[in-house]
C-alpha cells in the first residue's frame, strides 16, 4: 500500500492501518527526531504528539506531496520549536544544510523531498564522524558553544578545536557531494 493511500486509510479512522502505519515508522522517524535534539526520551514524545496529531487531525488535512515527506516535516518542525522553547537557538544554521556545506550547489533548486534527503545524508554523516569530532561539532552548532569553551570543557586546545571543525566539514561535505551529484542527475 503506498503511503497516500495509507494517508486515505488514517483519514476514514482505520485504527488497523495506522496501528500498522504507527508500527512500521515510528522508530526512524524518533531517529530522525534525535539527529535534531540528541536526546531519545523527547524525540520519542515529538513523534508520539505527531502520531496523535495525525490521528486527531488526518480528516481535515490536505497532503500534496509525499505522506512520509510530510510526517519527515511534521517531525522536524517539532523539534525546532522544541528546541526553540528550550531557549537552544541555531545560529550557526547547522541545522540548515546549506550553512553546514559549503559547496557550489544552491539546495533550492532542489525539491523538498530531496531537500529532506540531502539533510537526512548530512545527519548520518554527522553520525560518522570519530566520537570525539561528532562532540565538538554537537557542542559548536547544537549547544552553541564558543572555541574557548569547547576547549577548556574537552581539555583541548582552541586551534585543535577549530581543526576538529574543518575536518568534520570536510568530511560530511565528502560524503554530501555524491547525494547531490545524483540528485541532480534525475
Amino acid at each position: 500500500m503506498d503511503s497516500l493511500s495509507v494517508f486515505r486509510e488514517i483519514q476514514q479512522k482505520n485504527h488497523f492501518v495506522f496501528k500498522r502505519f504507527f508500527e512500521d515508522t515510528y522508530e526512524s522517524l524518533v531517529q530522525y527526531a534525535d539527529s535534531y535534539l540528541f536526546q531519545k526520551s523527547a524525540s520519542e514524545d515529538i513523534v508520539q504528539e505527531v502520531f496523535i496529531y495525525l490521528w486527531e487531525n488526518a480528516p481535515k488535512m490536505t497532503i500534496r506531496t509525499s505522506f512520509d515527506s510530510y510526517l519527515f516535516t511534521m517531525v522536524r518542525n517539532r523539534c525546532l520549536n522544541h528546541l526553540k522553547s528550550i531557549k537552544i537557538t541555531d545560529e550557526a544554521k547547522v541545522l540548515d544544510i546549506q550553512h553546514l556545506v559549503n559547496t557550489e550547489y544552491e539546495l533550492d533548486v532542489f525539491s523538498e523531498e530531496d531537500q529532506l534527503v540531502i539533510h537526512g545524508q548530512a545527519l548520518k554523516a554527522v553520525e560518522m564522524l570519530p566520537s570525539r569530532m561528532q562532540r565538538i561539532v554537537r557542542m559548536k552548532y547544537i549547544e552553541n558553544y564558543k572555541y574557548m569553551d569547547i576547549a577548556e570543557e574537552l581539555g583541548i586546545s582552541v586551534n585543535t578545536v577549530k581543526t576538529q571543525l574543518k575536518r568534520a566539514k570536510h568530511k560530511i561535505t565528502q560524503q554530501l557531494i555524491g547525494v547531490i551529484v545524483v540528485l541532480l542527475a534525475k
